[in-house]
């Protein structure tokens, strides 16, 4: 047999009982030896903030593909932190007004949270209101890992951020679930976010980050939001499924064996 034909070595299955490792060092001590502090976001130590997204400012995002994709990356975050059971704040700007209110969508996956009506103060951090919630949930659980989106990221995701920063905090801005009245606010705002020290991150890599294993319990919620907001990956499901135990669509050519 030649070398192009030779048999492979058996595959190596990790067992289903193995669960994910933590890194072999803390974040301090890894940031004490000069290194980055890898701190990750983890559905027991995140917030979730949804800062002003409302059918008045999402009308006028012009950074993203289209409002449709801008729509479902929001709504797909709103699903992973509804399917994790991750604290989430929920916030408006002036809704009485041009802004407009929150998105239908978050609502109605959040009947039972309130929403913290900012009438005029621009940072919701320094909205006493909106501050005193996001420091109650902290002084009750101890989660300081801030995961943010907002409309427009230049202002509604920044200001916070960088207060947020200030103040101690891991901020993970969710830049694809924000939007900007133009490319360049979106650019200068991550230039800005993640040179004060932010993680920036997108809707889909965050979920898999927070689900870490999907083994864990939280695997069929999770699949809700990837189904429903990441059609890309849903075809992908979808096709699997229809075609796992025979072929859902019969062959009448007989070429599909």
């Amino acid at each position: 047999m030649s070398d192009t034909h030779a048999a492979r070595p058996a595959d190596i299955v990790s067992p289903v009982t193995h669960q994910s490792l933590s890194d072999k060092f803390t974040p301090q001590a890894a940031r004490e030896a000069g290194r980055f502090g890898h701190d990750k976001p983890t559905p027991e130590n995140a917030i979730v903030l949804l800062v002003d997204h409302q059918i008045g400012l999402m009308a006028g995002a012009r950074d993203v593909t289209s409002l449709a994709e801008l729509k479902s990356n929001v709504t797909g975050l709103a699903r992973v932190a509804k399917a994790l059971n991750t604290p989430v704040l929920i916030t408006s700007s002036n809704a009485q007004w041009q802004n407009g209110d929150t998105l239908p969508e978050i609502k109605e996956l959040f009947p039972e949270t309130p929403i913290y009506r900012r009438t005029g103060i621009i940072n919701a951090y320094e909205d006493p209101t909106f501050r005193q919630a996001l420091e109650e949930i902290v002084e009750r659980t101890g989660r300081r890992h801030i995961i943010i989106a907002g409309v427009t990221i230049g202002t509604c995701c920044t200001f916070p951020t960088l207060s947020l920063l200030n103040d101690g905090y891991q901020v993970f801005p969710v830049v694809d679930a924000c939007g900007a009245w133009n490319r360049y606010e979106a650019d200068a705002a991550m230039s800005r976010m993640a040179n004060a020290g932010a993680e920036l991150v997108t809707t889909f890599a965050l979920a898999c980050e927070l689900q870490a294993d999907w083994k864990k319990e939280s695997a069929n919620a999770m699949l809700e939001p990837f189904i429903q907001n990441l059609p890309e990956y849903s075809f992908v499901l979808q096709n699997f499924w229809n075609n796992a135990n025979g072929h859902s669509v019969p062959d009448p050519f007989g070429m599909v064996k």
